[in-house]
């Protein structure tokens, strides 16, 4: 397990390398260019962090951290700063303890997302993951104005060995989402993923959606621990962020899956996401495999981000 960790740690390293050019080659010309720490030095910083798509509130937050440290500790030197930075990156991001209790307990868990950020994917993922912990995993296949997104999930139900709960294209998704209920508490099912449409351009429509599947949940499964899961494409930066704000409107969200975070320059999003929204980021997906999907680990992030040295 260890070794799997090590492995995905060196993937996100890797596949924060665009990211990384954005801000780190950006940042250390700043450090190695300044001789004083002035006004020009801090708005250098400030565009440097923006174009990375840390968000102009993060990066704020960040820089006013970083002017306090540097008049505390009388700092002089615009090459001491570099670390002081990254640690305020750091506490932007810590949320305290990201909680995956929802594994440990009898649980459903609604994922929504608009269509191809990798929503029915990361649904996939997340349930090989959970069968291979030894977890009973059922999907439901509440997507149903998308046949290609019922014939995905099979696919990926088949792929990770778990069953899936699926009705034609275009059926009721509530009507699934009960009949996966009742599957789940007469199967005896440790985790319920429920693979829900995302479509926000039609907001009204989404959340009377949203209102009735959970309606159908909180009466036939009271008892079920509740986790809803936002999936993000990585590569969209800023829009990833106007798209989690406008699901905030709709649901409770209680945690977010960043995806694509490999092919993008735009990584920077995740600090800005978990430090002006406060949701925790809990999965990162940084490739195709199913265990390119993982648990979001902020300190390894930064770590990566930046690629300095890795501490045990």
């Amino acid at each position: 397990m260890e070794e799997k960790k090590k492995g995905f740690f060196s993937r996100l390293v890797e596949g924060l390398n665009k990211t990384r050019e954005n801000i780190v080659s950006g940042m250390d010309s700043i450090f190695s260019g300044f001789s004083a720490i002035d006004e020009d030095f801090y708005e250098e910083l400030e565009e440097t962090l923006i174009m990375g798509d840390l968000g102009i509130q993060t990066t704020m937050s960040v820089l006013d951290d970083l002017r306090k440290k540097v008049k505390e500790q009388h700092i002089k030197e615009p090459a001491e700063c570099k670390q002081l930075l990254i640690d305020s990156i750091r506490e932007q991001m810590d949320l305290g303890e990201n909680a995956y209790e929802f594994e440990n307990r009898k649980s459903v868990v609604l994922v929504i997302g608009v269509n191809g950020v990798g929503k029915t994917t990361s649904v996939g993922k997340l349930a090989g993951q959970l069968k291979d912990e030894g977890k009973k995993v059922i999907l439901a296949a509440a997507d149903t104005f998308r046949a290609a997104a019922i014939e995905q999930l099979t696919e990926w139900a088949n792929r990770a060995g778990v069953e899936i709960i699926a009705q034609q294209e275009g059926s009721d998704p509530a009507a699934v989402i009960y009949d996966a209920v009742a599957a789940a508490k007469s199967r005896q099912a440790d985790v319920l993923i429920c693979d829900t449409a995302g479509r926000l351009h039609n907001k009204k429509n989404l959340m009377e959606e949203l209102k009735k599947i959970n309606r159908i949940i909180d009466k036939e499964y009271p008892d079920a621990y509740r986790e809803t899961l936002v999936v993000l494409d990585g590569t969209t930066g800023q829009n990833a962020m106007a798209q989690a704000k406008q699901f905030m409107e709709v649901a409770d969200i209680t945690g977010i899956i960043l995806t694509k975070l490999d092919g993008t320059a735009k990584g920077g999003i995740a600090v800005a996401i978990q430090s002006e929204l406060g949701i925790p980021v809990k999965y990162v997906g940084v490739g195709e495999k199913i265990d390119d999907l993982q648990k979001f680990n902020s300190q390894d992030f930064v770590t990566a981000l930046f690629d300095v040295k890795k501490e045990d």
